[in-house]
């Protein structure tokens, strides 16, 4: 790695619940606790999907500050349904910190998975909690601590983040994959894409997104139809990265 990239590396350490793994926001070590934050948790079950290929998700992630420690929880819908938009476009950080008890909360979505199927290899830590935020029940698949000030995984675009987590994404043969590659020539594979900045951001749209990225120096952007099916392993550590768009790709080679 060089210089510059290095400079660009943040380190996270995550841990992810369950048996449907969430995207590259999912988080550290899982923290539970009683108190008003939780009032609304049940220990509902979500089967996840199957097939997830550009499906819908949204997520919730409540940051909760207890001296200098900063604790993410992040909420997930999949499995559950496909992120009502009525009500997801009419959810606000201010709903989110006063149902939660939080300080401040991220909106993450809509996202659309890329991948075709996820597995998780770690131990079976499933905690089946969930909450619901203005109407849309989502389920408690992880948290991220960090240090007060520290911004969380996936805040800044072109910055790659260090994940410890035991996760296979499996891309069918047959179908496309949307690559960055960074100065030193890894490759990074789309794992969802995003509808943050761009609101009218499509699958389809994904073989000429270069147009619309802003890509720093070295960076490249490409796609290609897989021949074989591929099986990303993160073999306990994953190494993601954002583009502008928000887009979430994890590290092949």
């Amino acid at each position: 790695m060089n210089a510059n990239l290095e400079r660009l590396t943040m380190k996270s350490s995550i841990r992810l619940t369950g048996t449907m793994t969430a995207a590259f926001l999912a988080a550290a070590t899982l923290v539970l606790a009683g108190g008003s934050a939780f009032a609304q948790q049940t220990s509902t079950a979500s089967s996840a999907p199957q097939k997830l290929r550009n499906y819908r998700y949204c997520e919730v992630i409540p940051s909760v500050q207890s001296g200098s420690t900063v604790t993410s929880y992040i909420y997930n819908t999949t499995g559950f349904h496909h992120c009502p938009p009525g009500k997801w476009d009419k959810l606000t950080e201010q709903e989110v910190n006063e149902a939660f008890g939080s300080q401040k909360a991220q909106l993450n979505g809509p996202r659309y998975w890329v991948i075709d199927h996820a597995q998780s290899t770690g131990p079976q830590t499933g905690t089946g909690k969930t909450f619901t935020f203005g109407g849309i029940e989502m389920g408690l698949v992880g948290t991220l601590t960090t240090q007060a000030g520290q911004p969380t995984v996936g805040e800044q675009p072109y910055v790659v983040n260090e994940v410890n987590r035991d996760t296979i994404w499996t891309y069918d043969a047959g179908k496309p994959i949307f690559e960055l590659t960074d100065p030193d020539g890894h490759v990074y594979v789309m794992q969802s894409y995003a509808q943050l900045v761009d609101k009218n951001l499509k699958y389809r749209d994904l073989p000429g997104l270069a147009s619309l990225l802003t890509l720093p120096p070295g960076w490249s952007y490409s796609w290609q139809k897989l021949t074989h099916t591929l099986n990303l392993n993160s073999n306990g550590l994953a190494y993601v990265v954002n583009d502008n768009l928000f887009d979430s790709y994890q590290r092949i080679s």
